[in-house]
């Protein structure tokens, strides 16, 4: 008789922990799938990175306001495109500033718009 309680119940304890390992596993694959994208991503921006000027173009025109705020007949013109650049829309804002993250590899911020 006990045999009758006892059997069932084992095996729905038997199923229980091999749902909790199935779903252990599962996290594990998806954490690696992240990681190996993530190394995908710095692979192919390394690849990249001989064969472009992005790199280099956008550290020239984020220089130029700096460079401009010492030169006082430039400064009221750096103030006003931050304002123009300030009225922009958010989307555009986002993608050029995901466009800026990807060029130097800040991959937290490429994401930015996707949280």
């Amino acid at each position: 008789m006990w045999n009758l309680l006892i059997a069932p119940l084992a095996e729905l304890a038997k199923q229980h922990f091999a749902n909790k390992v199935e779903e252990k596993q599962a996290k594990h694959q998806a954490v690696i799938k992240r990681i190996e994208g993530e190394q995908n991503w710095d692979e192919t921006q390394a690849n990249n990175a001989g064969n472009s000027w992005k790199d280099e173009w956008f550290t020239i025109v984020l220089s130029v306001p700096m460079i401009g705020a010492f030169m006082p007949s430039v400064v009221p013109y750096i103030e006003e495109g931050f304002r123009v650049l300030d009225g922009m829309p958010d989307y555009y804002k986002g993608f050029l500033g995901a466009a800026v993250a990807a060029s130097f590899g800040i991959k937290a911020l490429s994401n930015w718009g996707n949280k």
